[in-house]
């Protein structure tokens, strides 16, 4: 299966697991702040057909700002993960996620680790203390997105509480 364009979104019937490949753009800027050597930002994800190579590269350098291409990034959809691409949809603005990380030895360097559309999945890598940026899903993107949860995913219905009012006393809680 070819890699999918935002122009043209991937079609996931054929394939057991939809994916495709992301580039992702970090920025680095120097001594932003008094308090700050080095701070690293998510600046771009981009969908890789293959013309970024396979290998980080240097977009930009004036000594103030850095930007780097991360080309290669796999992001699958996984219909286990069907709850956090609802929640991710049902946002008004959905977003890539990616989880990054600086290194321990250079702070200077930081490089994208992952990269999901499930709410859950950067929830859980947060909770995990790893660094989770977003940046908005271009609206092909959505749509391929939406057509997944809408096939592998079913939010459960609301189910109506009973005013406490209206119960049984030994049924209260408090």
């Amino acid at each position: 299966m070819d890699a999918p364009t935002a122009a043209d979104p991937p079609h996931h019937a054929a394939a057991p697991r939809p994916s495709l490949r992301v580039a992702v753009v970090m920025e680095r800027l120097r001594a932003p702040s008094a308090w700050e050597d080095w701070r690293h930002r998510l600046a771009e994800v981009l969908v890789d057909e293959g013309q970024y190579g396979s290998a980080p590269r240097v977009l930009r350098d004036d000594g103030q700002t850095r930007q780097t291409l991360f080309p290669g990034l796999e992001m699958s959809l996984w219909r286990d993960e069907g709850e956090g691409y609802y929640l991710n949809l049902s946002s008004g603005a959905p977003v890539w996620f990616v989880m990054w990380r600086v290194d321990d030895e250079d702070p200077s360097r930081a490089w994208p680790e992952l990269v999901t559309l499930s709410y859950n999945e950067a929830g859980r890598l947060l909770d995990a203390q790893e660094r989770v940026d977003n940046h908005p899903l271009p609206a092909p993107l959505q749509a391929w997105l939406q057509a997944f949860t809408d096939e592998h995913y079913r939010p459960e219905p609301r189910k109506r509480r009973r005013p406490v009012s209206f119960q049984e006393p030994g049924q209260r809680g408090g």
